[in-house]
């Protein structure tokens, strides 16, 4: 029997999966408040994205409380409840392995924010129109 040929690229398919499978499945914890804790029932908090380690036994799981609101408090609750996460994310996905589940704040909404100012700024759009109207 031939063994498939394992690429890097059919490697990272199959983690982007996993991850997307594993976001879904917190998402769906969060939302329908199945975490009996009073500060996950109080914030609505988004499951950006999860990443997966190679050997699937790592799962990265960046989040965002609603308008960034009382991130620190949430992700410890997040992190207080991991056993529970990780239990259901098994028992759900039927993976051979269980992920361990890591909580992280996602930090990529504050640097677009950032980028945004920055190209808003005066400074930076005069030098953009300079550009555009000395190729004319």
């Amino acid at each position: 029997m031939v063994r498939p040929v394992v690429t890097p690229e059919t490697r990272s398919v199959r983690l982007l999966k996993v991850g997307e499978q594993v976001r879904h499945v917190l998402s769906q914890l969060l939302a329908r408040q199945q975490v009996h804790d009073d500060v996950l029932s109080a914030a609505t908090v988004s499951v950006t994205e999860v990443r997966m380690s190679p050997d699937l036994r790592l799962a990265i799981v960046f989040v965002k409380p609603l308008l960034g609101a009382n991130e620190e408090i949430v992700l410890k609750a997040l992190r207080t409840h991991t056993a529970f996460f990780q239990k259901e994310v098994a028992s759900r996905l039927k993976l051979k392995y269980a992920a361990k589940i890591r909580f992280v704040g996602d930090e990529s909404f504050d640097v677009a924010s950032q980028i945004d100012r920055l190209l808003a700024d005066p400074r930076v759009s005069r030098d953009l129109g300079g550009e555009e109207s000395d190729n004319d």
